[in-house]
């Protein structure tokens, strides 16, 4: 066999179980450097310093690794020391199958302990075959000294080598690769061992430019204070372009083991680090939990106040300024506070279901900011809400009703007060004292007119006294000015029958001394007046204003004027037969020639005032005709108002509730898996999230509902009300649904419950949710149980029962009853384990100082511990000790262990 030959034959032939995995990644670098001895003569030197660092615990060593070995002597004690365990006793000859016999023992042994050796025989041992012999050393290495290596699931080389990078990682100038060049500057060596005994090395001072003083550094602290042999030169670490990996693995191996105390140290780190970790950030859920409640308890107690303050405003703009402040209200403010609600409702489930998974005591807010705290206060702010919203329809009509009384009232009053003016002055005068009889005769029979006319306008005082007695009950704000002028009025009109009465009285007295007085004035005055008047309240009629809110109030008024537009034809016989009288005068006049002075003295109404009256009550027919068709068009366009309203109303509703059935029929499904469940509900989330523009389109249609005045629709049963109250159920719906499907994935996962069971688990509850509320009564979460495998005694239930309903509800939740599942087989976290851990990185004292918190866990969870840790009160403690027996029973809310 050729030298090359003999190289090729061990680079290939020295293998243990899963050698590809660590070994192959250099095979290509081996090759190259197959011809260059410095390779050999590194092995060389390291493996005899590793035999010799563990058969000097037997009182031997070797010299010479290719001699020392061929009897298979000293073979047979370096895996005794090394494994612990006795090898079959040595033949003692000295004879060559004698060594054989003993080389073979030492090789079946390593064979019994897992490792296939490829081409290694006992005779070239015993022959003395260098190549044979370090592969076979190697061989012995990587099996007791490497293998068992693990640092996250990564075994032997890979676990090794990314031990040593996390405890190098830190350090300037070093960057561990592999197991070669990445030591020649001796800064990794270094590196490891300040990382564990920053006290031997100050690493400072270390420069890069100084690869044999930093290797020598590092050879010789590890000799004299770490017992770990020195098995390297510098200079052949140097002066080789590539070192050999193994002779570098082996050394490197040596810290590993020698510092397999502080690994146990980082691992008690972790742990506490976790649990730090899940405390803090189940701190920062309550903190978050604590301020969102207060924000929103605080919004609410803020806006009750507004919602019951009833103080009516006096006018219709100031009303309708508050009902758009309250639409403003639904449609900008609340709808926030609603998520907020939902959110927080969503963040109490999730930290709930965190602190129990996480074996943490469950948390209470501050007192008045539990859950039910802030759906009672929701609950008040809504009753509020609802009564404030019908006092403010209320309120105004009253307003739109007193307006149109008030207008109604003036208009009276102003044609009242404008005939009765001058009117106290005339029946005041004493005319007749000086009158001739005539004058006499003509002052009686004016003032029978007169009281004819004054008869006629009793009932006109009547309504001003009737509108004014129905502003006064309804509460019109300048009920005063009323009151003042509707007093006025009336005692004006007790004055005027009083006046009216003492100059009849005069006339009476005095009429005896007159005589006839002519007849035609009289009777052109007796029917002149009523009909005057018949024109006065018609044209008071037909000018006077109306309110309606429908098409048959409106048509009702279309038929009384149609009704009195067929009197017109008899009024206007009326008004011939009254000109005629005056003709008739006229004619008399004329036929007699007699002198007219043009007056009629029993009356001031002239056949002028009776024809320019009449083409007034003819104009003013036409223009009520035309506000009586704009009022038509109004209230047909409210009644499409109406209408399009009711249309959208009534598909949006049934939607609404369609869409919370199927997100029930969803929640209690088990047919596909929770992760399909969600897929479901987030396509319904999209869903509802897209159809919230139509709910805008009928808040839009809503309030020109409100706008218009339309108070009911008799085309749908849903008012907007009931869609607000359904939509924001539907969101809060698949808010919380969603929130209870993420908790079961996360129960699911945390406590390794199957998709299989969790579904059976499903099945079972489903089956005795007798009411598909999603909740069980006592009775029948006990037949569930039994129907399960439980043998429940009525002790065994009740126990059951405080962890299931602790609150004494009466009913059990299906999240309840899946903790109550998993619960036994959970594993957490607990306080032993978390004491442990730190009982580790106090090496093992009963306290723990403010510096080795501060060396073994980072720097943020060092200083929560720090600041939370009580002082250690023991008599073995020192100075500035800390008490972390205390502080791991409170992680998990225990007082005492």
């Amino acid at each position: 066999m050729t030298a090359v030959e003999s190289h090729m034959t061990y680079s290939n032939s020295y293998t243990i179980n899963n050698e590809t995995v660590y070994m192959t990644q250099e095979d290509d670098w081996d090759r190259d450097l197959l011809l260059d001895p410095a390779w050999e003569k590194q092995q060389r030197k390291t493996f005899t310093a590793w035999c010799n660092s563990h058969l000097r615990k037997a009182g031997t060593a070797i010299e010479n690794i290719e001699e020392d070995f061929k009897n298979g002597l000293k073979l047979m004690l370096l895996l005794e020391v090394i494994s612990g365990e006795r090898l079959p006793k040595p033949d003692k000859g000295k004879m060559r199958f004698h060594k054989i016999a003993n080389v073979n023992k030492a090789l079946d042994f390593i064979c019994s302990k897992g490792v296939k050796l490829v081409s290694i025989g006992a005779e070239e041992i015993t022959d003395g075959n260098g190549k044979m012999t370090l592969g076979m050393i190697w061989t012995i290495i990587l099996r007791f000294a490497i293998q068992d290596i693990s640092v996250e699931e990564t075994s032997a080389k890979e676990g090794l080598l990314l031990w040593c990078q996390r405890k190098t990682a830190p350090y300037r100038n070093v960057n561990v690769q592999n197991f070669h060049i990445s030591w020649k500057d001796g800064l990794a060596l270094c590196a490891l061992i300040h990382r564990h005994r920053p006290d031997l090395i100050d690493y400072s001072k270390l420069r890069k430019d100084d690869p044999i003083g930093n290797l020598n550094t590092a050879f010789e602290v590890a000799e004299k204070f770490l017992d770990i042999p020195k098995m390297l030169d510098a200079e052949d670490i140097v002066n080789t372009p590539k070192p050999d990996e193994k002779a570098i693995m082996t050394y490197v191996s040596c810290f590993y083991h020698a510092f397999a105390g502080a690994e146990q140290a980082e691992t008690a780190a972790n742990r506490i680090c976790k649990v730090l970790a899940v405390n803090q950030e189940n701190e920062k859920l309550m903190e978050e939990y604590e301020k969102l409640a207060s924000e929103l308890l605080e919004w609410i107690r803020r806006t009750i106040p507004w919602l019951e303050n009833r103080t009516a405003e006096q006018t219709m703009r100031a009303m309708q300024q508050k009902l758009e402040d309250f639409r403003d209200y639904r449609r900008i403010h609340k709808p926030p506070r609603v998520q907020e609600k939902c959110q927080l409702e969503i963040n109490f489930n999730t930290l709930q279901t965190k602190l129990r998974l996480s074996n943490r005591p469950a948390f209470m807010p501050s007192e008045g900011k539990m859950v039910s705290d802030i759906a009672n206060a929701w609950k008040g702010l809504e009753g509020v809400e609802k009564g404030y919203e019908e006092w403010l329809l209320t309120e105004i009509r009253r307003l739109e009703r007193l307006d149109h009384l008030a207008e109604k009232f003036k208009q009276k009053c102003s044609m009242h007060e404008s005939w009765t003016g001058g009117k106290e002055e005339l029946l005041s005068q004493k005319d007749y004292e000086s009158a001739s009889l005539m004058e006499i005769r003509a002052l009686m029979r004016k003032h029978e007119a007169f009281e004819s006319d004054l008869a006629a306008h009793q009932d006109r005082v009547e309504q001003i006294a009737a509108i004014a007695q129905e502003l006064n009950e309804l509460d019109y704000h300048d009920a005063a000015s009323v009151n003042a002028r509707c007093q006025g009025i009336c005692d004006q009109w007790d004055n005027l029958g009083t006046l009216t009465q003492k100059r009849r009285d005069a006339l009476e007295r005095v009429e005896k001394l007159w005589e006839t007085i002519d007849q035609l004035y009289l009777e052109f005055a007796k029917r002149a007046a009523p009909f005057n008047n018949w024109m006065d309240g018609a044209m008071e009629d037909l000018q006077d204003m109306f309110i309606v809110h429908s098409i048959e109030e409106i048509q009702s008024l279309i038929t009384a004027h149609d009704q009195f537009k067929a009197t017109l034809p008899e009024a206007d016989k009326e008004r011939m037969a009254t000109m005629g009288i005056h003709n008739e005068i006229l004619k008399i006049a004329q036929t007699y020639g007699i002198k007219l002075s043009g007056i009629n003295p029993y009356t001031n109404l002239s056949p002028q005032d009776i024809s320019s009256k009449w083409d007034a009550v003819k104009h003013l027919v036409p223009l009520r005709d035309q506000m009586l068709q704009e009022e038509v068009a109004r209230q047909q366009a409210n009644e499409r108002l109406r209408r399009q309203f009711a249309a959208q109303a009534n598909i949006i509703g049934p939607w609404i509730q369609t869409k919370m059935e199927e997100i029930s029929h969803v929640s209690v499904d088990i047919a596909g898996s929770l992760e399909e469940q969600m897929n479901s509900l987030k396509q319904y989330e999209g869903n509802i999230i897209n159809y919230k523009s139509n709910i805008d389109k009928l808040e839009g249609d809503h309030q020109l509902s409100q706008e218009s005045l339309i108070f009911d629709n008799k085309h749908t049963n849903y008012t907007m009300e009931h869609v607000r109250v359904g939509w924001e159920q539907l969101l809060t719906t698949i808010a919380r649904t969603i929130n209870e499907v993420e908790n079961q994935i996360l129960t699911r996962d945390a406590k390794g419950i199957s998709q299989e069971q969790l579904n059976e688990f499903r099945a079972s509850f489903n089956h005795f949710d007798r009411k598909r509320n999603g909740m069980m009564d006592p009775d029948d979460f006990r037949a569930c149980l039994i129907s399960m495998g439980y043998d429940l005694g009525e002790v065994e239930f009740a126990r059951i029962m405080t962890l299931v309903d602790p609150n004494n509800t009466g009913v059990v939740t299906f999240q309840a009853f899946i903790d109550f599942m998993t619960r036994e087989t959970a594993e957490t976290d607990t306080a032993e384990q978390v004491m442990a851990s730190f009982k580790i990185l106090a090496s093992d004292k009963n306290y723990i100082t403010v510096d080795e918190l501060r060396r073994e866990l980072p720097p943020d969870q060092a200083e929560y511990c720090i600041s939370r840790m009580t002082r250690y009160i023991g008599g073995d403690g020192a100075t500035g000790a800390l008490d972390y027996i205390s502080f791991s029973s409170a992680l998990y809310g225990e007082s005492d262990l």
